[in-house]
């Protein structure tokens, strides 16, 4: 099993408790495709560098995950088409 971060950016238009729901959606598809959340990091409320979709600035969370190699692509995939994620990265820490 390999570590993993995932970036997740989502708008800063969201009440509390639909960012709360966009983040579990986002832990269960990492659970879905068999890997193990360790630990979630929210940064809150930052400005971006440039407008995205219009917007100013969003919440950033970090997801930190163990899982076999197959798991960020599939991930990725799904998060690609979820309404209010702006951005998401994905990346193997190094042990």
């Amino acid at each position: 099993m390999n570590k993993y971060e995932l970036a997740v950016v989502v708008s800063a238009k969201l009440e509390d408790d639909a960012r709360a729901d966009v983040m579990e959606k986002v832990k269960a598809l990492v659970t879905r495709f068999g890997g193990v959340v360790t630990d979630v990091d929210e940064w809150g409320k930052r400005r971006f560098a440039y407008e995205i979709q219009k917007m100013r600035e969003g919440y950033y969370y970090f997801v930190h995950f163990e899982a076999e190699s197959t798991v960020p692509g599939e991930v990725e995939q799904r998060i690609r088409i979820m309404d209010n994620v702006l951005r998401y990265l994905c990346v193997r820490q190094d042990a």
